[in-house]
């Protein structure tokens, strides 16, 4: 099968850094799906992975974390899918990734995929889905139904991948919605996702929360950059509020005043925790994945892919790649067929 690896950590604009290669086609386990992957797309996972670093692999390394694509095959312990069923999942990091023509992931991972989408927009969704729901709604202590209602709700770095379907989920649930952003295109994007207040991470953000009416909010996601606006946070979240975060911390955090005074509670997401751990739950990301193809196709969610490239391969993975270490990106960038 085609796919598209690496043996080296080298920087994007090295042409070693992704390359194309043949690989055997995999053999599915007892609770695996055999997928023949119709689209891709990218997160900032795929970039860290892939970042210059002395270690050598021996065999090629596959990445990709995101998939939609036509069940080939499944394990003997398989229940609820079958072969031609068109299922989308983010996978296991553990694991060889979706940039390739066949991939194998665990069955409790997929979902059937939104009926209203083809393959390009459902790849776009797996994992920026179950990494906002998860925090929203598992890590931190919100209903997904009303949990919102008659609270505020911060997102740093709205237009982005995790942001543009964390906006959606927020104001679904009920939350005043406040979205960063810094550039007009961007702005835009977080008010087509249901921002009902757009605010510009680069200027203070006290400032312009006050300016709209806001002295405190009662809970932020910090999608952006956690050590730049811990103390800003820390000062801006209401007594007993609730900040969320997904990016680790170049150095250490200061933990007391104002967050111990405030009892504010602290909330890490990495949504490969459960596959990476093999967690009784693990089922839950499947669940989740289902959960949103139903809002999807019932016209409460929308999907979010802004770019496509076509075909797979490394040219294309590795521009993909540039874009999103570019730190512009809008909404998700989605590679399709082979």
């Amino acid at each position: 099968m085609k796919a598209v690896a690496l043996t080296r950590y080298l920087p994007i604009d090295d042409p070693a850094s992704l390359v194309d290669v043949e690989l055997p086609k995999p053999v599915p386990g007892a609770s695996d799906l055999l997928v023949r992957v119709e689209a891709v797309s990218v997160n900032p996972v795929d970039t860290k992975v892939r970042s210059p670093k002395p270690q050598v692999e021996a065999q090629p390394k596959v990445l990709g974390y995101d998939a939609a694509g036509v069940v080939e095959a499944v394990g003997a312990e398989v229940q609820g899918f079958k072969p031609g069923d068109r299922v989308y999942y983010a996978g296991d990091v553990t694991r060889a990734g979706s940039n390739a023509e066949f991939q194998l992931v665990d069955a409790r991972l997929a979902a059937t995929m939104p009926r209203t989408l083809d393959f390009v927009d459902a790849a776009a969704l797996p994992l920026v889905a179950i990494t906002a729901w998860e925090l929203l709604f598992q890590r931190m202590p919100f209903d997904s139904e009303h949990g919102g209602e008659g609270k505020s709700l911060l997102v740093i770095a709205g237009a982005g991948g995790v942001g543009s379907i964390a906006v959606q989920l927020a104001r679904r649930a009920g939350f005043t919605v406040i979205a960063t952003a810094s550039r007009p295109e961007s702005a835009d994007w977080c008010r087509a996702m249901g921002a009902q207040h757009v605010i510009n991470h680069r200027e203070p953000l006290g400032t312009q929360l006050a300016a709209k009416g806001f002295a405190q909010v009662d809970a932020t996601l910090n999608l952006a950059d956690t050590d730049r606006y811990w103390d800003t946070l820390g000062e801006l979240l209401a007594p007993q509020g609730h900040v969320g975060l997904i990016v680790e911390p170049k150095g250490a955090l200061r933990i007391g005043d104002p967050y111990k005074a405030k009892c504010i509670g602290i909330h890490w997401e990495f949504m490969f925790a459960r596959p990476r751990f093999r967690t009784p739950d693990m089922v839950e990301q499947g669940r989740i994945l289902a959960r949103v193809a139903q809002l999807i196709d019932t016209g409460e969610l929308k999907g979010i892919r802004r770019e496509t490239l076509a075909p797979i391969n490394a040219t294309n993975l590795r521009e993909a790649h540039r874009r999103l270490e570019s730190g512009t990106g809008i909404g998700k960038l989605v590679l399709s067929g082979w």
